[in-house]
């Protein structure tokens, strides 16, 4: 039809895009490995297989103590899936064996990898697609994005943070965690190709080596002071009934293996700490104790409460700890205008760079190190000498474990920016 005259035609709206089509199972679900022959078997056909083998984990995380792997899922080329169970057969005998040697293609490897190490597997290669994925720019770097991004197919969701310990393991979560290990392989040979076409290969190596080789965290000083709400407290007195409780709820967690937070909420915790009751009935009075573990082990809480309240008043934690790192940069500006300064600039510097490189400028240097330099410069950053400053800085982040990459790209850049004038 003709518009009529005066007024312009409307576009035709754009198509809608076509559903992407799910990923499936391309060899149907395996049989959960569950006993010692299974494993036998399991291992022999991987050990038949050919190239790198794809690994993910499932864990209990909010179910359990600690991080361990209820789940271990393997895919080799030439060999298919391998859903095994490592409760069901303890020590996982002979993966070890199969594993030592071929490249592991793994997501967001940091995170399978402790619990991993627990069943004794250690890898001589990693590949990190999400590593990967953020070397390259890429908007969202979950596997289910990427999996639609680069090859075109939903990968559904939704049983991720299930309780893993649960037996028998359902048939659609065993589905589900064969899904997260079925395009891992396509997906890495198709990074790679892309890392090596815009010359970050050798960039995401360095990362991969990294990843591989970062030493377990090191134990945290005063942990309980991560109680979420923490910040409510304003007395010692306060402080020393949240570590007590705090503590009290890690040894039964441990005890009778069950995520702390379902034991004690860490909003019961800060509630007493903050509420400072006296004795054990006014803490079962106070509404906001609550919890599966409240009552239960209402003794135990009593009891920490009582030693918080028996700590003699120089023995309290203090009210705020202080960490060997510079302050938030909130406070700069007012505490030292020339570190904010410095900070800015670096900071600006470094996001242009970050930009040309479509790297996220949390992977081109740590935002921890950048604040070190800026708030307290070491010897000879600050030289007007462009070499001594530049070899400064280089030497710092090295020594602060950088990889060569991110030297070689930010050393001279945040040099420059921190030695700018104001």
């Amino acid at each position: 039809m003709e518009p009529t005259p005066g007024m312009e035609a409307t576009p035709d709206p754009e198509p809608t895009p076509a559903p992407l089509p799910p990923l499936l199972l391309r060899d149907g679900l395996p049989a959960l490995v569950e006993t010692p022959q299974a494993l036998a078997d399991a291992v022999a056909a991987l050990a038949a297989g050919d190239g790198p083998i794809a690994i993910d984990t499932e864990r209990a995380s909010g179910y359990r103590y600690g991080q361990r792997a209820y789940l271990v899922q393997l895919r080799r080329e030439g060999s298919g899936t391998v859903l095994v169970d490592p409760i069901a057969v303890p020590g996982v005998p002979g993966l070890a064996e199969v594993l030592d040697g071929p490249e592991w293609v793994l997501h967001a490897a940091s995170q399978d990898l402790p619990c991993l190490a627990e069943l004794g597997l250690h890898p001589r290669a990693v590949f990190d697609t999400e590593l990967a994925g953020r070397l390259l720019g890429l908007p969202r770097v979950g596997l289910a994005p990427m999996v639609e991004e680069l090859l075109g197919h939903t990968l559904a969701k939704g049983h991720g943070a299930a309780d893993w310990s649960k037996r028998p393991l359902p048939g659609d979560w065993l589905e589900y965690a064969a899904l997260d290990v079925e395009v891992l392989l396509e997906l890495r040979d198709l990074l790679a190709a892309r890392l090596a076409a815009t010359g970050k290969a050798e960039w995401a190596a360095q990362e991969f080596e990294a990843v591989r080789t970062a030493p377990p965290a090191a134990p945290r000083t005063d942990p309980w002071r991560r109680t979420s709400g923490i910040h409510r407290i304003r007395s010692r007195r306060g402080l020393a009934v949240v570590a007590r409780l705090w503590h009290a709820r890690e040894s039964i967690a441990a005890e009778v293996d069950t995520a702390p937070g379902r034991l004690l909420p860490d909003a019961s915790i800060v509630a007493a700490g903050h509420a400072l009751p006296r004795d054990p009935a006014a803490l079962r009075a106070l509404k906001e104790f609550t919890g599966r573990g409240a009552a239960r082990y209402h003794r135990t809480w009593s009891r920490a409460l009582r030693e918080a309240w028996e700590t003699p008043e120089q023995q309290l934690p203090e009210a705020a700890q202080r960490g060997d790192g510079p302050p938030p940069p909130r406070a700069w500006a007012q505490r030292d205008p020339a570190a904010a300064g410095r900070l800015g600039r670096a900071r600006a510097a470094l996001a242009a760079r970050a930009e040309a490189l479509e790297v996220p400028v949390e992977n081109l240097v740590t935002p921890e190190l950048v604040r070190r330099l800026a708030w307290q410069p070491p010897a000879g950053v600050l030289d007007p000498d462009d070499a001594v400053a530049h070899a400064a800085v280089a030497a710092f982040l090295a020594q602060a474990g950088a990889r060569p990459w991110q030297v070689d790209q930010v050393a001279a850049l945040i040099a420059d920016a921190l030695r700018a004038p104001a």
